[in-house]
């Protein structure tokens, strides 16, 4: 699979440069509209929970502060969901391109993934030029962010390439893991802060491994820390068993994608 990937590299980048020219150029404000979504769910998360949330973030004390804290997690997660919810459908999205053209069916996740990362790139480049101005940059501890984000995103392309196989096959799939993915975010300490929770439900949400991960992101922008990394070997366990089955479960079924769409 690596040898077809390189041999259609060219075809990879040219599905990733027309993604990007579909969803920038050919509009007014361009690159504008991946961050006046989020940017303005923030401003709206923010002018809510804000009074609410700001006297209980340890050691923080300023509402600034608690947009931060909300960033960090919004924008990770943000390109987590987009790469698994996207790539359960890649493959139905791109239906009438697989039975027009032959071609390695593997590129798709992997122009998928190059595009999403990206556009990722565009907004956490902006939050670092927030967070120098605002005099909130963490220093050499943002350098933890990359094997975060390696690890959510082993996550994120397992699950996808699982549940997008199977997706051509069970259309209910697609619909299952939208509704999952809106549980999934308020079961995640993004909005709140894990410590406002009784400790029996802090510990339910432990077992969610975007948990840790969201909150070491967290730690990175608001305390200057780098986080314990063996508190992640269980994530790296499951990053690599979803990654194992989701190319099991693709190479077992890819050959009747086409004929199944």
């Amino acid at each position: 699979r690596a040898g077809a990937l390189w041999r259609y590299r060219g075809f990879v980048f040219s599905m990733v440069g027309r993604e990007f020219r579909v969803r920038y150029l050919g509009s007014l404000f361009g690159s504008m509209w991946s961050i006046l979504s989020p940017m303005a769910m923030i401003f709206i998360y923010t002018v809510i929970f804000s009074k609410i949330m700001r006297a209980r973030l340890a050691g923080v004390n300023d509402t600034l502060a608690y947009g931060v804290f909300l960033c960090a997690g919004l924008i990770t997660w943000g390109f987590f969901a987009e790469l698994l919810s996207r790539c359960q459908n890649i493959f139905i999205e791109q239906a009438n391109l697989l039975k027009k053209v032959r071609f390695p069916r593997i590129t798709l996740p992997a122009s998928l993934l190059l595009s999403t990362a990206l556009n990722f790139l565009i907004i956490f480049l902006i939050f670092l030029i927030f967070l120098f101005f605002t005099r909130r940059f963490p220093g050499d501890a943002i350098i933890a962010f990359f094997p975060l984000l390696f690890l959510q995103t082993g996550l994120a392309l397992g699950l996808g390439l699982f549940f997008g196989t199977l997706n051509v096959f069970f259309r209910d799939i697609g619909h299952f893991i939208g509704i999952i993915l809106q549980f999934w975010f308020w079961l995640t300490p993004i909005v709140y802060p894990i410590s406002i929770l009784p400790d029996q439900i802090r510990n339910i949400l432990k077992l969610n491994p975007m948990t840790k991960i969201v909150i070491a992101y967290q730690d990175i922008v608001l305390q200057n820390t780098w986080p314990t990394w063996g508190q992640f070997g269980y994530h790296i366990l499951a990053a690599f068993i979803f990654l194992i089955a989701g190319s099991l479960i693709f190479i077992r079924l890819s050959g009747g994608i086409v004929d199944e769409l």
